[in-house]
């Protein structure tokens, strides 16, 4: 694991970046403050695209449909998989989120969720932090699997209560 903490809620986030990978193939450098001017974030690091774990915790954002669809938050995956990677596996999936390409870790550094597999492999620990628009984190979900933390996967559902406990479901009612 990291020899640093991760972040905690109520911690502010650095302004850190990387190419941001979107459903439209393109890739450019994106600072997390460029997203956070349109609305919360919320950033889920994975270890790596096409992993068998990765592939069925990002299907199931893109099946539960209300991240897709919800315009009170955008979700933003973060790998140390290169863009043309990411390119390829949100075409597979059908993704439309977007992805940071994150391969040195640096945002995972930021966030103290680098660390490194049985001492050899450097990786992001599976984790997702809810960032409101003045960069604090509102909600934090950590693997916490003792050997190996990419055994976890997020629950989606938690956190979309997450979300709209936080800032509302972002759908405006109808009369």
């Amino acid at each position: 694991m990291s020899d640093s903490t991760p972040l905690a809620v109520g911690d502010r986030v650095p302004d850190v970046g990387a190419p941001l990978v979107r459903s439209d193939g393109s890739a450019e450098e994106t600072p997390l403050s460029e997203l956070l001017e349109e609305r919360p974030v919320l950033l889920c690091f994975y270890t790596n695209d096409f992993a068998p774990d990765c592939v069925n915790e990002w299907c199931s954002f893109r099946d539960y449909e209300w991240f897709s669809a919800n315009p009170s938050v955008t979700l933003v995956g973060a790998s140390t998989s290169r863009p043309v990677t990411h390119r390829k596996f949100m075409d597979l999936l059908d993704l439309s989120f977007p992805m940071y390409a994150d391969t040195d870790l640096e945002i995972a550094e930021a966030f103290g969720v680098d660390y490194r597999a049985f001492r050899l492999l450097a990786r992001s620990r599976r984790s997702c932090f809810l960032i409101d628009q003045d960069r604090t984190i509102r909600h934090r979900w950590l693997a916490d699997h003792a050997i190996d933390p990419t055994m976890d996967t997020p629950d989606v559902g938690a956190l979309h209560d997450a979300v709209v406990e936080t800032f509302g479901d972002g759908f405006e009612a109808e009369s």
